[in-house]
Protein backbone atom coordinates (compact mmCIF):
# COMPACT_ATOMS: atom_id res chain seq x y z
CA UNK A 1 0.00 0.00 0.00
CA UNK A 2 1.44 3.35 -1.01
CA UNK A 3 0.86 6.87 -2.29
CA UNK A 4 1.25 6.99 -6.06
CA UNK A 5 1.04 10.76 -6.32
CA UNK A 6 0.48 13.86 -4.21
CA UNK A 7 -1.77 16.34 -6.00
CA UNK A 8 -2.14 20.06 -5.30
CA UNK A 9 -4.81 22.29 -6.83
CA UNK A 10 -4.38 24.95 -9.46
CA UNK A 11 -7.08 27.61 -9.12
CA UNK A 12 -9.22 27.96 -12.21
CA UNK A 13 -12.53 29.65 -13.04
CA UNK A 14 -15.65 27.78 -11.94
CA UNK A 15 -18.50 28.34 -14.42
CA UNK A 16 -20.37 25.28 -13.07
CA UNK A 17 -21.28 26.53 -9.61
CA UNK A 18 -21.59 30.30 -9.81
CA UNK A 19 -18.49 31.05 -7.74
CA UNK A 20 -15.28 32.69 -8.86
CA UNK A 21 -12.86 29.77 -8.70
CA UNK A 22 -12.39 26.08 -7.94
CA UNK A 23 -9.46 24.04 -6.67
CA UNK A 24 -10.60 20.80 -8.30
CA UNK A 25 -7.77 20.91 -10.86
CA UNK A 26 -5.28 18.87 -8.81
CA UNK A 27 -1.90 18.07 -10.40
CA UNK A 28 0.88 15.75 -9.19
CA UNK A 29 3.81 17.56 -7.58
CA UNK A 30 7.41 16.51 -7.02
CA UNK A 31 9.00 16.27 -3.61
CA UNK A 32 7.49 16.30 -0.13
CA UNK A 33 4.42 18.36 0.77
CA UNK A 34 3.70 19.37 4.35
CA UNK A 35 0.31 18.26 5.68
CA UNK A 36 -1.16 19.91 8.79
CA UNK A 37 -4.59 20.24 10.37
CA UNK A 38 -6.35 23.21 8.71
CA UNK A 39 -8.34 25.94 10.38
CA UNK A 40 -12.12 25.83 10.67
CA UNK A 41 -14.46 25.28 7.75
CA UNK A 42 -15.27 28.54 6.03
CA UNK A 43 -11.68 29.73 5.65
CA UNK A 44 -10.81 27.74 2.52
CA UNK A 45 -7.99 25.96 4.30
CA UNK A 46 -7.14 22.31 3.67
CA UNK A 47 -4.36 20.04 4.86
CA UNK A 48 -1.78 20.22 2.06
CA UNK A 49 0.53 23.20 1.88
CA UNK A 50 -0.13 25.21 -1.27
CA UNK A 51 -3.67 23.90 -1.74
CA UNK A 52 -7.05 25.43 -0.84
CA UNK A 53 -10.77 25.30 -1.65
CA UNK A 54 -12.95 28.14 -2.89
CA UNK A 55 -16.48 26.98 -2.13
CA UNK A 56 -15.77 27.62 1.53
CA UNK A 57 -19.32 26.94 2.70
CA UNK A 58 -19.12 23.27 1.70
CA UNK A 59 -15.45 22.35 1.56
CA UNK A 60 -12.29 22.45 3.62
CA UNK A 61 -11.78 22.47 7.36
CA UNK A 62 -10.49 19.77 9.72
CA UNK A 63 -12.85 16.96 8.60
CA UNK A 64 -12.05 17.50 4.92
CA UNK A 65 -8.35 18.18 5.23
CA UNK A 66 -7.23 15.57 2.68
CA UNK A 67 -9.11 13.74 -0.08
CA UNK A 68 -7.88 10.28 -1.17
CA UNK A 69 -8.92 8.24 -4.19
CA UNK A 70 -7.63 4.83 -5.27
CA UNK A 71 -5.82 4.41 -8.57
CA UNK A 72 -7.65 1.11 -8.95
CA UNK A 73 -10.98 2.95 -8.89
CA UNK A 74 -9.70 5.47 -11.44
CA UNK A 75 -8.66 2.55 -13.67
CA UNK A 76 -12.20 1.13 -13.51
CA UNK A 77 -13.59 4.52 -14.46
CA UNK A 78 -11.11 4.73 -17.35
CA UNK A 79 -12.48 1.46 -18.71
CA UNK A 80 -16.10 2.52 -18.24
CA UNK A 81 -15.67 6.01 -19.69
CA UNK A 82 -13.25 5.07 -22.46
CA UNK A 83 -10.84 7.88 -21.64
CA UNK A 84 -7.61 8.39 -19.73
CA UNK A 85 -7.77 9.73 -16.18
CA UNK A 86 -4.50 11.02 -14.78
CA UNK A 87 -3.68 10.97 -11.08
CA UNK A 88 -5.56 13.88 -9.49
CA UNK A 89 -8.29 13.86 -12.14
CA UNK A 90 -11.04 13.51 -9.54
CA UNK A 91 -9.63 16.36 -7.47
CA UNK A 92 -7.96 14.01 -5.01
CA UNK A 93 -4.93 15.07 -2.96
CA UNK A 94 -3.61 11.53 -2.62
CA UNK A 95 -3.85 8.94 -5.36
CA UNK A 96 -3.26 5.60 -3.65
CA UNK A 97 -2.28 2.10 -4.74
CA UNK A 98 -3.15 -1.13 -2.96
CA UNK A 99 -5.68 0.54 -0.64
CA UNK A 100 -9.42 -0.12 -0.91
CA UNK A 101 -10.30 3.45 0.02
CA UNK A 102 -14.05 2.92 -0.27
CA UNK A 103 -13.90 -0.07 2.09
CA UNK A 104 -12.01 1.92 4.73
CA UNK A 105 -13.85 2.30 8.02
CA UNK A 106 -14.90 5.68 9.37
CA UNK A 107 -12.29 6.36 12.06
CA UNK A 108 -9.67 4.13 10.44
CA UNK A 109 -6.19 5.62 10.77
CA UNK A 110 -3.41 5.58 8.20
CA UNK A 111 0.26 6.24 8.74
CA UNK A 112 1.67 7.74 5.56
CA UNK A 113 5.44 7.97 5.28
CA UNK A 114 7.41 8.50 8.47
CA UNK A 115 5.27 10.93 10.47
CA UNK A 116 1.88 11.72 8.92
CA UNK A 117 -1.20 10.08 10.49
CA UNK A 118 -4.62 10.58 8.87
CA UNK A 119 -8.09 9.48 9.98
CA UNK A 120 -10.98 8.62 7.66
CA UNK A 121 -13.89 10.99 8.36
CA UNK A 122 -16.49 10.84 5.54
CA UNK A 123 -17.05 10.15 1.83
CA UNK A 124 -17.00 12.70 -0.93
CA UNK A 125 -20.43 13.69 -2.32
CA UNK A 126 -20.42 14.72 -6.02
CA UNK A 127 -21.54 18.18 -7.07
CA UNK A 128 -21.96 20.31 -10.16
CA UNK A 129 -18.32 21.40 -10.17
CA UNK A 130 -17.20 17.76 -10.36
CA UNK A 131 -19.62 17.03 -13.22
CA UNK A 132 -18.61 20.15 -15.12
CA UNK A 133 -14.92 19.48 -14.59
CA UNK A 134 -15.17 15.95 -16.05
CA UNK A 135 -17.52 17.02 -18.83
CA UNK A 136 -19.59 13.84 -18.54
CA UNK A 137 -23.36 14.21 -18.98
CA UNK A 138 -25.23 12.70 -16.05
CA UNK A 139 -22.01 12.25 -14.11
CA UNK A 140 -23.46 12.97 -10.66
CA UNK A 141 -26.03 10.17 -11.03
CA UNK A 142 -23.48 7.78 -12.50
CA UNK A 143 -20.90 8.44 -9.79
CA UNK A 144 -23.57 8.07 -7.11
CA UNK A 145 -24.82 4.72 -8.44
CA UNK A 146 -21.26 3.36 -8.51
CA UNK A 147 -20.68 4.18 -4.81
CA UNK A 148 -16.93 4.58 -5.23
CA UNK A 149 -16.66 8.05 -3.64
CA UNK A 150 -13.18 8.11 -2.13
CA UNK A 151 -12.52 9.36 1.38
CA UNK A 152 -11.96 12.61 3.19
CA UNK A 153 -9.45 12.41 6.02
CA UNK A 154 -8.54 14.57 9.00
CA UNK A 155 -4.97 15.13 10.20
CA UNK A 156 -4.15 13.41 13.50
CA UNK A 157 -0.37 13.88 13.39
CA UNK A 158 1.16 16.35 10.90
CA UNK A 159 3.97 15.40 8.59
CA UNK A 160 5.18 15.42 5.01
CA UNK A 161 3.98 13.21 2.18
CA UNK A 162 5.41 12.49 -1.24
CA UNK A 163 4.90 10.08 -4.11
CA UNK A 164 6.09 6.58 -3.23
CA UNK A 165 5.49 6.89 0.52
CA UNK A 166 4.24 3.68 2.14
CA UNK A 167 0.76 3.69 3.61
CA UNK A 168 -0.08 1.53 6.61
CA UNK A 169 -3.42 1.05 8.35
CA UNK A 170 -2.54 1.46 12.03
CA UNK A 171 -6.04 1.40 13.56
CA UNK A 172 -9.43 -0.01 12.57
CA UNK A 173 -12.39 0.78 14.84
CA UNK A 174 -14.78 -1.88 16.09
CA UNK A 175 -17.73 -1.25 13.75
CA UNK A 176 -18.65 -1.96 10.12
CA UNK A 177 -19.35 1.58 8.87
CA UNK A 178 -17.28 1.98 5.73
CA UNK A 179 -16.85 4.97 3.45
CA UNK A 180 -19.01 3.25 0.80
CA UNK A 181 -21.77 2.41 3.30
CA UNK A 182 -21.82 6.01 4.54
CA UNK A 183 -22.07 7.25 0.97
CA UNK A 184 -24.89 4.86 0.06
CA UNK A 185 -26.82 5.83 3.20
CA UNK A 186 -26.49 9.53 2.42
CA UNK A 187 -27.55 9.20 -1.21
CA UNK A 188 -29.68 6.32 -2.52
CA UNK A 189 -30.27 4.14 0.55
CA UNK A 190 -31.45 6.36 3.44
CA UNK A 191 -32.73 3.31 5.30
CA UNK A 192 -29.06 2.69 6.18
CA UNK A 193 -28.68 6.02 8.02
CA UNK A 194 -29.28 4.67 11.56
CA UNK A 195 -26.33 2.30 11.14
CA UNK A 196 -23.90 5.20 10.75
CA UNK A 197 -24.24 6.75 14.20
CA UNK A 198 -22.09 4.04 15.84
CA UNK A 199 -19.08 5.54 14.04
CA UNK A 200 -17.79 8.05 16.62
CA UNK A 201 -15.27 9.53 14.18
CA UNK A 202 -17.87 10.49 11.58
CA UNK A 203 -17.50 14.13 10.56
CA UNK A 204 -19.64 16.28 12.85
CA UNK A 205 -21.56 18.03 10.07
CA UNK A 206 -22.33 14.61 8.56
CA UNK A 207 -23.51 13.36 11.95
CA UNK A 208 -25.79 16.39 12.41
CA UNK A 209 -27.22 15.99 8.91
CA UNK A 210 -28.01 12.32 9.68
CA UNK A 211 -29.66 13.18 12.97
CA UNK A 212 -31.78 15.80 11.23
CA UNK A 213 -32.84 13.32 8.57
CA UNK A 214 -33.82 10.86 11.31
CA UNK A 215 -35.77 13.50 13.21
CA UNK A 216 -33.35 13.51 16.14
CA UNK A 217 -32.13 16.60 18.07
CA UNK A 218 -29.05 18.30 16.60
CA UNK A 219 -26.55 20.70 18.09
CA UNK A 220 -25.52 22.53 14.90
CA UNK A 221 -27.30 24.53 12.26
CA UNK A 222 -25.83 23.15 9.00
CA UNK A 223 -28.52 22.24 6.46
CA UNK A 224 -26.66 21.24 3.30
CA UNK A 225 -25.47 17.73 2.68
CA UNK A 226 -21.78 17.70 3.71
CA UNK A 227 -18.75 16.72 1.70
CA UNK A 228 -19.76 17.87 -1.79
CA UNK A 229 -17.09 18.07 -4.47
CA UNK A 230 -13.75 19.87 -4.17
Amino acid sequence: MKVLSVNVGRPRPNPWKGIEATGIDKRPVDGPVLVTAPGPKGTGQVGLAGDRVYDVAHHGGPDQAVYAYAREALDRWEAELGRALRNGAFGENLTTSGVDVDDALIGERWRVGADLVLEVSCPRIPCGTFQGWLGEHGWIKRFTRAARPGAYLRVIEPGSVQAGDPLEVVHRPDHDVTVALTFRAGTLEPELLPRLLVADALAEDTREWIRRRLGMPVAGAAHDRPGEGR
